[in-house]
C-alpha cells in the first residue's frame, strides 16, 4: 500500500507539477544568496508574492538538489514535499487572496552557477582540533577568482528555489553576499552596496522594475571594471572588463552605443529594462547569453585593436541586445516558439551589421548562410521551424531567412507596424508564433499561411525562393550567380573583378577559382589594402610561383593576427633556409586570445633545425602549460592538438586532458573525451593513462575510469 501511495505521489509530482500554474500568478520575489566560493556552495532565502486567481490546494516551485531551511506561507511555518526536485506547498489558497511563501534553502550546484579557479593554487592551514590533532596539516586548494551563471532554458532552479516553466513572469530583487574583494554585476540596478556585521563580506543590492522568466536571472562575479555611455534614449551602457585589458575595452565594445541606438529605432519599441550590462566571464558555455538586461558572454571575444579584423564581438553584441525584445520582453509560450527568440535575434543582429557595414555585408552574409542551409537539405536534415528538437542552423539561420522573406513579402512600413504591436501587445508576457502573424497579419491586410506553411511548418529550406531575393537585392550576389552559370573555359575573370568593388564578391572569387586566374587578378589583391582579399591569397597553393620571397615576407606585416599566423607557416614551410630570419621575426608575436600565433611559433621552433637548441625544452614547456586548466579552453584545445600532432603529451599535458574530459563546457569536455579516446588507441599511451589513474581524485578521473572498467 504505501509503494502504491508512493507511486502515486511520484506520477503526480511528475505529471501534475511540470505545467505552468495558471490558477497561481507569482509577481515577485525578495532573493538573497551568500555565495562561498571555495566550496562552491550557496546559501539563500527567497519570500515569494504570488496572487491566486482560482481556489488551489498547493502551489510547487523546481529546487534541484536543494536542502531546506525554514519555510513559510503568510510568515507562518507551513509544511512542504519535496521529491524529484520539485518542492510543494500544500494549503488552502483562496481565490482573489494574496499570498507569501518563504524559504531557506542551501545548494552546491551541479551546473548553472559554476566556479571558475584562477591560476595560483595555494594551501588554507587547517584549524588544530580539541585534541591538537590537525595543527600541522593543510590543504590544497585552487582560488575562485570569477563565478558566473548560465541558466538558459530552465536551469536556475539549480540555484534558487524558482521555475523552470517560461511563462511564470516575476518581478526578482536579488541581493549576493560575497567576499570584500569580489565584484557582483547582476540584473536591474544596483541601489546599494553594504558591509555585513563581521567586516567580510559585501552585500550587493539590485533592483528590478519589471518581471521576466526566472531563466534570465544572471549573475557575474569576479574583479572588474567598467566603462559607462548613455544612449540617446537615456539608457545607461555599462561595458566591463577585467582591470588588465583597459586598451581592449574600445575594440570589444566597438559600435555598442551605436547597435543600441540602431536597434532602439529599428524596433520602434522603447528599451524594456533600466539598464545594459555585458560582462566577459571565462571559459563560458556558449558565445554569449542574453540575461535581463546583463548579457554574459566569452571573454574570448576581449580583442584588441588588431584581432578586430579577425574576430569580433560585433555578432554576439547584437544578437544578445536584440534579444532583449525578442525573448525578454516578449518571451514564448514553449519551445514549439523557439523561432520568436532566435530568429528574430539572428535576423535584427544582422540588420545592425547592414546598418554598420552596408547592404553587400548584409546580403552575402545571408548568402554564407544560404548555403550552410542547403548542404544541411542534402544531408539529409531537413527541419521545421516550429520542431523544438529542431539545430541551432534551423532556430537562428533558417529562422532570420523566414523575416527576411516575410518582410520581402508584406514591405517594410507592414512589418514594422506588425513587430512593434506584438511586441507592445504582449510585453512581459509569452506568446506564440500564431500571435506574432496575427500582428503582422493585420499590419499587412495580408494572408499568411502560405508564407507559414513554406518557411515555418515545412521542413525543406526553399533555396530557389531564397535565391531569387539575394539575386534581385545585391548586384554582386547576382553577378556572383551570373558566374557560376557561366562556361568554364570561356570565363574572363579579371572582367568580373572589376565589375564590382565588392570585398566579399572577391574574396569568394579568390576562393574558389585560385587554380584559374590570371596573374593580374593575384597583383590586385596582393596591393589591396582590404584585409579578407589579402587573406584570401592563400587558397592558392602556387603563390610561390605568382609572387617573389621578398614580396610574400610583406604578409607578415599584415595589421592581422590570422594573416600573420598563415604567412608564418607558409614561408617556414616554403623557404626553410630562412626559418631563423621568420622565428625571430615573429618570436614576440601572441595572437589572437586564444594564442593562435604563439602556439604555432613554439611548434615551428621546435621543429626547426639548428634554431635556439637550448631553449627547445622550455619551448615545450610553455606549450604543455598551456593546457593547464587556469587557461582559457580555447587556448588549451590547441595546445593539446599541437602537442598530439608534433611532439606527444608529457604527465602534466596528459593530466590536464583526463580533468578536461569532465570541463563544463560541452564542446571542450567533447573534444578532450575524443582526443583521449584517440590516444587510449596507441600502447603507449594506454599504458601511461592506466598508471595515470590512481594519483588523480576520483572527479578529475571519472571518464578515464570509465574506460578503465570496459577493459
Amino acid at each position: 500500500m504505501n509503494r502504491f501511495l508512493g507511486l502515486i505521489f511520484f506520477l503526480y509530482t511528475v505529471f501534475g507539477f511540470t505545467q505552468h500554474q495558471d490558477k497561481v500568478d507569482f509577481t515577485y520575489a525578495d532573493v538573497y544568496v551568500k555565495l562561498l566560493p571555495q566550496e562552491k556552495r550557496i546559501q539563500g532565502t527567497v519570500a515569494y508574492k504570488f496572487k491566486v486567481l482560482n481556489d488551489v490546494d498547493s502551489v510547487f516551485l523546481d529546487a534541484k538538489n536543494m536542502k531546506f531551511g525554514f519555510t513559510s506561507i503568510n510568515e507562518k511555518v507551513a509544511d512542504f514535499e519535496y521529491a524529484d526536485d520539485v518542492l510543494i506547498f500544500r494549503h488552502k489558497f483562496k481565490k482573489n487572496e494574496t499570498y507569501s511563501l518563504g524559504i531557506g534553502f542551501e545548494t552546491q550546484p551541479k551546473q548553472t552557477v559554476y566556479f571558475i579557479a584562477s591560476n595560483y593554487k595555494g594551501e588554507i592551514p587547517v584549524q588544530p582540533g580539541p585534541l591538537g590533532d590537525g595543527s600541522d596539516l593543510a590543504i590544497e586548494f585552487e582560488a575562485v577568482d570569477q563565478i558566473w551563471t548560465q541558466g538558459q532554458g530552465k536551469y536556475t532552479s539549480h540555484w534558487l528555489p524558482s521555475f523552470d516553466d517560461m511563462e511564470e513572469k516575476v518581478e526578482f530583487d536579488l541581493t549576493l553576499a560575497v567576499p570584500n574583494e569580489m565584484q557582483v554585476i547582476a540584473n536591474g540596478k544596483n541601489i546599494h552596496t553594504s558591509r555585513n556585521t563581521n567586516g567580510e563580506i559585501t552585500e550587493w543590492h539590485f533592483d528590478m522594475e519589471q518581471p521576466m522568466s526566472s531563466y534570465l536571472l544572471a549573475f557575474a562575479v569576479g574583479n572588474y571594471q567598467k566603462q559607462e555611455a548613455m544612449s540617446t534614449s537615456g539608457i545607461p551602457l555599462e561595458n566591463y572588463y577585467y582591470p588588465e585589458d583597459s586598451v581592449k575595452v574600445e575594440p570589444t565594445y566597438r559600435y555598442t552605443k551605436r547597435i543600441f541606438d540602431f536597434l532602439e529605432e529599428e524596433i520602434g519599441v522603447p528599451y524594456p529594462w533600466q539598464n545594459y550590462k555585458q560582462v566577459p566571464v571565462r571559459d563560458f558555455l556558449y558565445a554569449g547569453m542574453e540575461n535581463t538586461g546583463t548579457t554574459l558572454f566569452s571573454d574570448g571575444y576581449v580583442i584588441d585593436s588588431l584581432a578586430f579584423v579577425d574576430k569580433n564581438y560585433v555578432n554576439v553584441n547584437a544578437h544578445e541586445m536584440a534579444h532583449q525584445w525578442f525573448g525578454n520582453l516578449v518571451t514564448e509560450k514553449d519551445g514549439h516558439h523557439h523561432w520568436l527568440h532566435e530568429g528574430f535575434a539572428t535576423y535584427y543582429a544582422y540588420l545592425a551589421e547592414k546598418h554598420l557595414f552596408g547592404t553587400d555585408h548584409f546580403y552575402w552574409k545571408l548568402h554564407t548562410t544560404l548555403k550552410q542551409l542547403q548542404e544541411q537539405s542534402v544531408g539529409g536534415k531537413r527541419e521545421s521551424l516550429l520542431d523544438p528538437k529542431a539545430s541551432s542552423l534551423t532556430f537562428y539561420e533558417k529562422g532570420a531567412w523566414a523575416l527576411v522573406a516575410l518582410r520581402a513579402e508584406v514591405g517594410d512600413a507592414a512589418f514594422t507596424k506588425g513587430v512593434k504591436s506584438y511586441l507592445k501587445r504582449y510585453q512581459f508576457r509569452n506568446a506564440t508564433v500564431d500571435d506574432f502573424l496575427q500582428e503582422i497579419k493585420t499590419a499587412s491586410k495580408k494572408n499568411l499561411s502560405n508564407f507559414k506553411g513554406v518557411w515555418l511548418e515545412r521542413t525543406e529550406f526553399p533555396l530557389q525562393q531564397a535565391k531569387s531575393l539575394l539575386i534581385s537585392s545585391s548586384p554582386s550576389i547576382k553577378l556572383w550567380y551570373d558566374l557560376q552559370a557561366a562556361q568554364t573555359d570561356a570565363i574572363d575573370y579579371l572582367s568580373y573583378w572589376d565589375a564590382t568593388t565588392s570585398v566579399h564578391f572577391r574574396t569568394a572569387l579568390l576562393e574558389k577559382y585560385h587554380s584559374s586566374l590570371p596573374q593580374a587578378i593575384y597583383e590586385k589583391a596582393f596591393s589591396s589594402d582590404t584585409i579578407p582579399i589579402r587573406q584570401a591569397l592563400f587558397s592558392s597553393p602556387d603563390l610561390t610561383k605568382i609572387f617573389g620571397k621578398d614580396k610574400l615576407e610583406t604578409l607578415l606585416e599584415d595589421e592581422s593576427y590570422i594573416t600573420k599566423e598563415l604567412a608564418l607557416f607558409f614561408l617556414w614551410q616554403n623557404y626553410p633556409e630562412d626559418r631563423e630570419k621568420y622565428l625571430n621575426t615573429t618570436k614576440t608575436f601572441h595572437g589572437l586570445p586564444n594564442k593562435n600565433i604563439r602556439l604555432l611559433w613554439l611548434t615551428l621552433a621546435m621543429l626547426s633545425d639548428n634554431f635556439n637548441g637550448p631553449m627547445t625544452k622550455d619551448y615545450f614547456d610553455e606549450l604543455s602549460t598551456y593546457t593547464d586548466p587556469s587557461y582559457g579552453f580555447e587556448l588549451r584545445q590547441g595546445a593539446f592538438l599541437y602537442l598530439k600532432e608534433a611532439f606527444g603529451l608529457n604527465e602534466d599535458a596528459l593530466t590536464n586532458l583526463v580533468k578536461a574530459t569532465n570541463h563544463h563546457a560541452w564542446q571542450f569536455k567533447k573534444f578532450a573525451r575524443n582526443l583521449l579516446d584517440e590516444l587510449w588507441e596507441d600502447a603507449d599511451y594506454k599504458t601511461r593513462l592506466q598508471d595515470l589513474a590512481p594519483k588523480l581524485n576520483p572527479e578529475d578521473s571519472r571518464y578515464l575510469t570509465s574506460k578503465l572498467k570496459t577493459e
